[in-house]
């Protein structure tokens, strides 16, 4: 991997995991955040860190920060839209197409090694199958098709100025650092406590990835060579339905008291299907996640217990 390091979107909760891995490896690197940015998640390691205050549609800043750095290493996370609260239409548009169009026209300036960009898999849409990477974009959102729009981008500018850029598409990631109000936060904590659940349809599924197979894969992308254009689903391949999540969490928790499942409604996005087709990952790169779902889950449930009681002290 060529140094400088930067990273967009290290407040938030994949971008703030990455910032730490590298902190704790002793490695300088750079961020860009909003001036109001919640810190919660990175406020421990911010003296390891070299930050950068902007937003990355202000153009004259950007180019200012960019022309400092002169980064050879990006990892692009920020985004907008992805949670029910956050819906303004054209702040979706600006925090996804518009910031990573003026990110990478202003590094590629400075000619960097690697460019990857985070997309997601809500730009397949619905599917009655596994998602791969050749599949149609049929985004059901605003935000899936701002994040498709960004992909088309990237690979275009990729190809077409023959530069290594590169986008991931995770599927549902989890783990330390995790929005307190996503489901399996809340699952854990509701449990820890032993309160009562609302509970979707048993049938809901997700394809889950922890979050330290994530960042290991994000390192591996970054120091390979030869990736022009490519775009990679980044999950376990497997389907894991919201009923197998809560009775594994059950098992690993000792959580006793019973819940009706319906009790809550069902989100727009809420698919019966929903996992990634890892083959061409796995022949492209190489690359197959370490954790399990147990596994996975049991760390994360030691987090939450070691997180929140430090928070008591």
């Amino acid at each position: 991997m060529k140094y400088p390091i930067l990273i967009t979107g290290a407040a938030g909760f994949v971008g703030a995991n990455l910032a730490r891995y590298f902190a704790s490896k002793g490695i300088k690197i750079h961020i860009i955040i909003k001036k109001n940015s919640n810190l919660w998640r990175i406020k421990d390691v911010m003296n390891k860190i070299h930050v950068h205050h902007s937003d990355l549609n202000n153009k004259t800043n950007i180019k200012r920060i960019i022309k400092k750095i002169k980064p050879k290493t990006i990892f692009h996370l920020a985004a907008n839209g992805a949670y029910s609260d956050q819906n303004n239409l054209g702040k979706i548009k600006e925090s996804i197409f518009d910031s990573t169009f003026n990110l990478v026209n202003e590094c590629k300036k400075y000619k960097f090694n690697i460019f990857i960009n985070t997309g997601s898999s809500s730009e397949y849409g619905f599917k009655k199958n596994k998602m791969r990477e050749s599949d149609v974009l049929i985004p059901n959102s605003y935000y899936s098709a701002f994040k498709s729009s960004a992909t088309l981008y990237c690979q275009f500018e990729s190809i077409n100025s023959n530069i290594q850029i590169v986008t991931i598409r995770p599927f549902h990631v989890y783990g330390p650092f995790e929005r307190p109000s996503r489901l399996i936060p809340v699952l854990i904590k509701k449990m820890l406590s032993n309160k009562s659940i609302s509970l979707v349809s048993p049938k809901i599924s997700r394809d889950l990835i922890h979050i330290d197979d994530l960042i290991k894969f994000y390192i591996k992308i970054a120091n390979k060579k030869d990736l022009i254009g490519e775009i990679f689903n980044l999950g376990s391949g497997k389907k894991y339905t919201i009923k197998n999540i809560y009775n594994s969490l059950r098992k690993l928790t000792g959580y006793k008291k019973k819940n009706l499942w319906s009790t809550m409604k069902n989100r727009t996005w809420d698919q019966n299907t929903w996992y990634a087709d890892m083959s061409y990952v796995k022949k492209k790169i190489n690359w197959t996640p370490k954790l399990n779902l147990n596994n996975g889950l049991s760390k994360t449930i030691n987090w939450y217990k070691n997180f929140y009681n430090e928070k008591k002290k």
